[in-house]
């Protein structure tokens, strides 16, 4: 036994400066990868550590909301396979844990074959078997274990990912269902009031107070207000069908219909304006692109493990007898250890380790790019924040102008002081000046949407991804 093992001695020592250079490097983590602070934070308070996330319960209220986003959380499909991606996974990762155990099975064997001397021999054989169970030495077996239990982490990451976008689609649609109403009635009344100025132009030209200029102008502005109308009816069941799709099935008939008050959808108003960087750690895109790195690390390991001897074993033990009457008489054994060392393979294991090399530094490229690109959604919410409600502040101060300046020149034209262009040219910039507000009152709602998303939703209330399948 002493010399079988001194020959092996050299071998594996080869084998071993085969490998190359030792342990590979691992990634750091997303605290260390992340910058102190976001450049928007700086303005307002000062910055405050993490805090969970806000549970979109409490983010998003009203009559509607909440029933929309149960809907979607039942019924949507691409949340359905996000659940069942995370059961694959596990599936292979128990199918990985259990290659590290022998595999008994229970056999029962039967043979006859003539003799030399012309007789016939027989041989039967039962009891418990082990074949090509791999001693996992050097770590083989380990590394693709470990790959697969950060896959199911991804994996369940992912699906929270999933579910924080689908709270913000459905959420981005009732807003912009509830916009669509808005601007509606804000068409609609203005053409139930063009159609009004315009019966009392046809009447003023008739009596020939009027010009025809003046008439054709009033006809124009309520062609119009039907075009704007038509336009707004159609986005809504644009919109409305794209909130079907979000729900996975028809809304309820006992939903109350949308309101077309922006204001009324106003989430995360008691948000901080300072925000420390660390809430990005609970992002689930970000826990899963991490994840995603630690199974490219774990395969890694695997890869290096192949240039190392493969040892496995098969045996069995039961009973055999030359008759089948006498099987359980007779105790038998076989015990079959085999060592399998690669010594020339064309470059394969090079090879493979090579492309696990190259697959991890991928997945640290796209790890670092996933902690920029969240970086980047936040700081723009965040400095988006402020200047949305300055925009809408000085909006609402031009709506009011607007107002005032069509029921002077209203005023005006029914004195006779001057003509229906001036009037005309009012109302247009009425009507535009409220369509603006909307629009941005509907911008302001998604930015807030948008933040409490890039600000890692509400933190995986659907519950933390295991941390072994």
């Amino acid at each position: 036994m002493r010399r079988p093992a001194l020959l092996l001695l050299p071998a594996l020592l080869l084998t071993a400066c085969a490998l190359g250079p030792g342990a590979e490097p691992r990634h750091t983590s997303a605290q260390e990868a992340l910058p102190a602070a976001l450049p928007a934070a700086q303005i307002g308070k000062p910055p405050q550590a993490a805090t969970p996330g806000l549970p979109w319960a409490q983010a998003f209220q009203g009559a509607r909301l909440p029933a929309l986003i149960q809907l979607a959380l039942q019924n949507n499909r691409d949340l359905r396979i996000a659940a069942l991606n995370v059961e694959s996974a596990r599936a292979v990762a128990a199918a990985r844990g259990a290659d590290l155990w022998p595999t008994v099975n229970a056999g029962l064997t039967g043979s006859r074959q003539p003799t030399a001397s012309g007789g016939i021999s027989s041989l039967y054989t039962a009891g418990l078997q082990v074949s090509g169970y791999e001693l996992d030495v050097f770590g083989r077996l380990r590394g693709l274990d470990a790959a697969a239990a950060a896959q199911v982490l991804a994996s369940s990451s992912a699906q929270q990912a999933v579910r924080t976008s689908l709270i913000a689609s459905v959420v981005n649609a009732e807003i912009a269902l509830q916009s669509d109403a808005a601007l509606r009635r804000i068409s609609q009344d203005t053409l139930t009031g063009r159609e009004a100025s315009l019966r009392l132009t046809r009447q003023r030209f008739e009596r020939g107070v009027a010009s025809e200029l003046d008439l054709r102008a009033a006809e124009s502005l309520l062609e119009a207000a039907r075009v704007a109308l038509a336009q707004v009816r159609r986005q809504q069941a644009l919109d409305e069908n794209a909130l079907v799709l979000l729900v996975g099935s028809a809304l309820p008939t006992d939903l109350p219909p949308p309101l077309g008050r922006l204001e009324d959808l106003a989430p995360l108003t008691e948000l901080p304006a300072g925000i420390d960087s660390s809430v990005l750690q609970r992002r689930p895109d970000l826990r899963q692109l991490e994840a995603q790195l630690q199974a490219a690390d774990a395969n890694i390991d695997a890869a290096r493990a192949a240039f190392y001897p493969r040892i496995t074993l098969t045996g069995s033990v039961g009973r055999a007898s030359g008759d089948l009457s006498d099987l359980f008489k007779h105790s038998a054994w076989s015990f079959a250890p085999q060592l399998v060392m690669p010594l020339f393979d064309a470059g394969r294991n090079r090879a493979n380790l090579a492309q696990v090399r190259a697959a991890r530094e991928t997945a640290l490229a796209q790890y670092e790019k996933g902690i920029q690109t969240a970086f980047r959604e936040v700081a723009d919410a965040l400095a988006a924040r402020g200047l949305l409600a300055e925009q809408r502040e000085a909006q609402l101060a031009q709506l009011s102008a607007e107002r005032r300046r069509t029921t002077l020149a209203q005023a005006r034209f029914d004195a006779g002081i001057t003509n229906s262009l001036d009037l005309l040219d009012a109302q247009r910039s009425t009507f535009a000046a409220e369509q603006a507000l909307v629009q941005t009152q509907s911008v302001q709602a998604q930015n807030l949407v948008g933040l409490w998303r890039a600000l890692g939703g509400d933190g995986g209330d659907a519950g933390a991804p295991p941390s072994r399948p």
